[in-house]
């Protein structure tokens, strides 16, 4: 079965420095590989058999690592970028995707099973699905609720909120494209405004396991600890 998944690695991985001034950041390694490799060889493992990589910032030394893929047993080909297209704007410029593709970013260490995962959005026929963590946020001071009065109604000390974020893995049928413009630079949340405007919203399915989006310094470290002993 021809199963095709898009990595999204443009980004200069700014917010990670100082680990990615000379490394692309899907690079960056966690434990004894590159974070990217742990995702292309957890997707192979899922029956994906065709990665698109999108690259902009230090393409070179990206395509240099992962060839065409038949280290890994899997085809590995790359669409660059001439400028930043955010995160849904570089689908446009790959001309062969299939009806449904999986995306996501190259930054992501999940234990996500991928294949049922694309196979209930196969299934269930969504225009877009995506993963989505339970992340708890607690606020490091006392919150005041006011009243119209400013009498203040109620005290919370430390409050912890709960949100479901976006994981930064999606599943995509193609019918997206058509409200992805050229060449522009198009984001996750505009095409999800795009498509709550159409009455064609995304599907969320929330993940209870173990995810991880290394965006920052700490994110990374954390990482590292966690990757000793843990299958992704």
């Amino acid at each position: 079965m021809y199963k095709r998944a898009v990595i999204l690695a443009g980004g200069k991985g700014t917010r990670l420095k100082p680990y990615t001034i000379s490394l692309p950041k899907p690079l960056v390694p966690i434990g004894d590989m590159p974070i990217l490799e742990i995702i292309i060889r957890k997707l192979t493992k899922s029956g994906f058999n065709h990665i698109t990589i999108t690259v902009n910032h230090m393409a070179e030394i990206i395509r240099a690592y992962f060839g065409d893929g038949s280290k890994w047993g899997i085809l590995i080909d790359y669409s660059l970028e001439d400028k930043p297209l955010s995160t849904m704007g570089p689908l446009k410029l790959i001309k062969d995707l299939p009806e449904n593709f999986l995306v996501m970013n190259g930054d992501v260490l999940t234990d996500l099973d991928f294949e049922n995962f694309y196979t209930e959005h196969v299934q269930n026929k969504n225009i877009f699905t995506i993963s989505a963590y339970c992340r708890d946020q607690k606020v490091d001071y006392g919150v005041l609720e006011l009243g119209s009065d400013n009498k203040l109604v109620n005290f919370v000390e430390k409050p912890t909120t709960r949100y479901n974020v976006s994981m930064g893995v999606y599943m995509a049928s193609k019918d997206i494209l058509d409200y992805i413009p050229e060449n522009q630079f198009y984001g996750f949340d505009h095409l999800m405004l795009d498509l709550i405007k159409a009455k064609n919203p995304a599907t969320v399915k929330v993940h209870s396991g173990y995810w991880l989006d290394i965006g920052r310094p700490d994110d990374y470290e954390k990482a590292c600890e966690d990757f000793e002993g843990k299958t992704f």
